[in-house]
């Protein structure tokens, strides 16, 4: 073959810690989240106090990465969370990881290209061309497909851009808000007091905005996918990984304050409504809560920038997770659980067919959804963005035990790293999950007639499709535990350190 080298191993050494960095908080994509999830979060959940939640759970995040940068120091490999848990708990366990990292990896690639398609057929049409939501999601899906096609390197630089842009407008915007102080001054206790971010109990106001919290963190996992690729890996992970929920937590709970600051601490309910409203309808338009704020203490022409750096942020999650995703594929094709041909890359050193099937499923999807007349956003992105977030707690909650499992087994790391760290985390992250599961028709709009989300006598009522949605990830781990039981998938590719 002239397109293909066959070889089971990534180009090395072509990024180092900052370019991995640039790929994980971009698939977080933080202005997103700030224009659309710390909102929500705000009026649903505990106001004043979601600066609050969004730090408690980075620091849940930084808990789980003392375990994870622990086994990342001893093992390289694509694979990453699967190559951790079936280290930890069995080849067999690290297949059925693997599927559900599969479904959670998908599902936010396809949530983030119906935004992406929504949003831009909104800002087009405002210049005098409309066209429907599918035509800008299919273009974002040929550059995205060609770039993954390219160096890993090439795709780092582009990120770089698109993220440090991204930054400096939430940066400048906080800064000029808390220079300001707002109508009320800064109010760090109402903010940041434990008393008031869990305010409301776990089934009550605090439960839902940790959900949010926990859900605009997804991303920053993938830093161990790209070990094969980046300078000195067992130090470049580790790194990566530490400063990429740093920058992510630091964001959001000081851009999240500084939006508190400027609308007042205790007018923090009225004023998002207010500036969400559309026809009398709250949250109706989530964006204009910081765009509005934007404008009041920056100016108009920041509005402008974040308005298309918000388009931006999305390609640069799509970009991220086709990476992710990609590479995902080619270790289990290499590993033996996917056929064999996916375990190859091009010779740009770009797992060419993890790229290919990526790609393929996610114009499926859309096709299916343009056919159907399903709303890009309202359907496309809460429904699938809800379900990655299930699936990447609930393999983080897995790589933690598996952590334990480890050292136990092959020991050499201190109690903390090896016990306490990924105890502490497992427990944390399985107190998100069951947040993110009782509030999933909440963050997915799949609201049951007649129910009230934001009771806390709503959680778990779903319609028959809501369970599907919820218990895929986990279905989809079983099937990958029966697949590799039944196959007797022995490949030490799968969890072998590539370097060794």
């Amino acid at each position: 073959m002239t397109s293909e080298q066959k070889t089971g191993s990534l180009k090395k050494g072509k990024l180092g810690v900052l370019g991995i960095v640039f790929f994980v908080v971009a698939a977080s994509a933080p202005l997103v989240g700030m224009t659309g999830a710390v909102p929500v979060a705000m009026l649903a959940g505990n106001g004043a106090a979601t600066p609050g939640a969004y730090l408690a759970v980075g620091l849940t995040l930084l808990l789980f990465s003392v375990g994870y940068a622990a086994m990342s120091s001893r093992v390289t490999n694509t694979g990453a969370f699967f190559a951790y848990v079936g280290r930890g708990l069995g080849k067999n366990a690290g297949v059925a990881s693997a599927f559900a990292s599969i479904v959670g990896y998908v599902t936010i690639q396809l949530a983030i290209y119906g935004f992406f398609g929504g949003l831009m057929s909104i800002q087009i049409a405002g210049l005098g061309l409309d066209l429907p939501w599918y035509v800008w999601s299919i273009l974002a899906w040929v550059l995205v497909t060609a770039l993954s096609l390219l160096s890993v390197d090439i795709g780092a630089k582009v990120l770089g851009v698109l993220m440090v842009l991204e930054l400096l407008s939430l940066i400048i915007t906080a800064v000029a808000i808390l220079a300001n102080g707002g109508p009320e001054g800064w109010n760090l206790g109402a903010s940041f007091s434990p008393d008031l971010i869990f305010a409301g109990g776990f089934a009550g106001t605090a439960g839902i905005a940790l959900a949010f919290a926990v859900a605009s963190f997804i991303g920053f996992e993938a830093t161990a996918i790209y070990g094969e690729e980046s300078v000195d890996p067992k130090r470049s992970v580790p790194k990566a990984t530490y400063w990429s929920i740093g920058i992510i937590a630091a964001l959001f709970a000081i851009t999240s304050f500084a939006m508190v600051t400027g609308m007042g601490a205790s007018k923090i309910f009225d004023e998002v409504i207010a500036r969400s409203s559309i026809d009398g309808v709250p949250l109706a338009d989530p964006a204009a809560v910081l765009f509005s704020l934007t404008d009041q203490y920056v100016g108009s022409w920041m509005v402008t920038i974040m308005s298309w750096l918000v388009v931006s942020s999305l390609f640069a999650g799509l970009l991220a997770f086709q990476n992710a995703t990609s590479r995902y594929f080619f270790a289990m094709g290499r590993g033996g659980v996917l056929p064999a041909r996916l375990g190859n890359t091009n010779k740009k050193g770009a797992p060419a067919g993890g790229v290919i099937v990526t790609s393929v499923l996610a114009l499926l999807v859309m096709v299916y959804f343009a056919i159907a007349a399903l709303d890009p956003i309202l359907n496309l992105f809460f429904w699938m963005s809800s379900v990655t977030a299930i699936a990447i707690i609930f393999i983080e909650i897995l790589v933690s035990i598996a952590v334990v499992a480890h050292f136990m087994k092959e020991g050499g790391a201190n109690v903390w790293k090896a016990k306490v760290a990924p105890i502490g985390a497992a427990i944390l992250l399985a107190i998100g999950e069951y947040l993110l599961m009782s509030r999933f028709n909440l963050l997915s709009g799949l609201v049951p007639e007649g129910v009230d989300p934001s009771l806390p006598e709503s959680a778990f009522q779903l319609s028959t499709f809501g369970w599907i949605l919820v218990l895929s990830p986990f279905i989809a781990a079983a099937i990958g535990f029966i697949w590799a039981a039944i196959n007797k998938k022995e490949n030490e590719e799968l969890v072998r350190d590539i370097l060794s």
